[in-house]
């Protein structure tokens, strides 16, 4: 069977079809699947899905940030929130310690640049500090993705990683830091192996990059 591609370069929300393409195909391989209405429904699902007081790291995410999730993991209090206390460490002194609290928290919540209707999703990283949280090392993953960001397959996936998420990447880490974006590392997850680990919050609407 032949799929289409998006009616505007990486940008359009796949319709349902597409959806429900991709979470057959994920949920097939192993992860949990919810298709939601729109970020705000994720919003609220994810204090659901993380208990009180659970170490959480959340990986850098536009969709995070944008959605609010970012700010009701690392501000409210409700649970251990992983990112401000590394933020507040010495980068230098405490690396060790810093690269051991992002590789094993109990929940790890993020987005991904791509998931294909084939049931894979795929993470670009410059520095890789999210990524094995991601790949295993988090107890749980929870991954909330913008419906923009399905594709076909892994060659459509890479391609949307390097023509669309790297340019708008590289303009925000300008504005940031003065430096731009690079993919240093590339994470693709074909199936989730330990039943309930990986979670993701597929929306029908556009969010992030």
């Amino acid at each position: 069977m032949t799929t289409s591609m998006p009616t505007a370069p990486f940008t359009e929300p796949a319709p349902a079809q597409r959806l429900a393409r991709a979470a057959a195909a994920l949920s097939a391989h192993g992860f949990t699947v919810e298709i939601l209405d729109d970020a705000a429904t994720a919003r609220t699902r994810i204090k659901d899905l993380i208990p009180d007081g659970a170490g959480v790291l959340t990986g850098a995410s536009e969709t995070l940030r944008l959605s609010g999730i970012e700010e009701d993991i690392n501000a409210s209090g409700r649970y251990q929130a992983i990112r401000p206390r590394v933020l507040a460490m010495d980068r230098t002194a405490q690396a060790d310690d810093i690269r051991r609290l992002g590789a094993a928290p109990d929940v790890i919540v993020g987005s991904v640049h791509a998931v294909t209707e084939t049931g894979s999703l795929v993470i670009a990283s410059g520095s890789g500090s999210q990524l094995p949280g991601y790949a295993g090392g988090a107890a749980r993953a929870i991954w909330v993705v913008g419906a923009q960001k399905v594709v076909p397959d892994l060659d459509t996936a890479l391609r949307r990683v390097e023509d669309h998420c790297l340019p708008l990447e590289t303009a925000r880490t300008q504005a940031a830091h003065g430096w731009p974006s690079a993919v240093n590392r590339l994470l693709v997850l074909n199936a989730e192996p330990r039943p309930g680990r990986g979670t993701v919050l597929l929306l029908r609407e556009a969010i992030g990059f």
